[in-house]
């Protein structure tokens, strides 16, 4: 049974969560990637960040409908998503708009089970990483439909 050790792709290109959103960019046009594992100081996985992370930026900000009542303003939606929201549009930097703690798999995970984990989590890249989140490689979509020797 083909296990993420052996479809994975081990020569893994990573950012820090330092990067800024413009090299991001610069980065996925020149290595024509999607996602892009986002690797701490102590080369740990910090999170994943993908092109629609940073399409997001782009898009208009929802201003929440509030009511005001004398000094007191009521959220009709969440205010805490709100803040999320600005957060991420305004981020400079890839830890403000990268996905923390993203699905991944063990060197030992079967096939079968990574793509079970892309399917219910509606992930298109797994990293496969140690005991100790050091990234071993990769899992895209595409590795696990070329292991059906279609």
């Amino acid at each position: 049974m083909l296990t993420a050790a052996d479809i994975m792709t081990r020569e893994v290109h990573t950012v820090t969560p330092d990067t800024s959103v413009d090299e991001l960019g610069k980065k996925f046009v020149e290595l024509d990637k999607n996602a892009l594992p986002v690797i701490d100081e102590q080369k740990k996985l910090f999170g994943i960040v993908t092109q629609t992370d940073l399409v997001e930026q782009d898009r208009p900000l929802h201003i929440p409908t509030v009511i005001s009542i004398f000094d007191w303003v009521f959220y009709l939606e969440s205010e805490k998503e709100f803040r999320q929201e600005v957060a991420k549009v305004t981020a400079r930097r890839v830890d403000a708009i990268c996905r923390r703690d993203p699905p991944t798999c063990r060197p030992e995970t079967t096939v079968a089970e990574l793509a079970q984990l892309m399917v219910d989590k509606k992930v298109h890249l797994v990293p496969v990483v140690d005991d100790n989140r050091h990234v071993l490689g990769v899992v895209g979509r595409l590795d696990i439909i070329r292991s059906m020797n279609l």
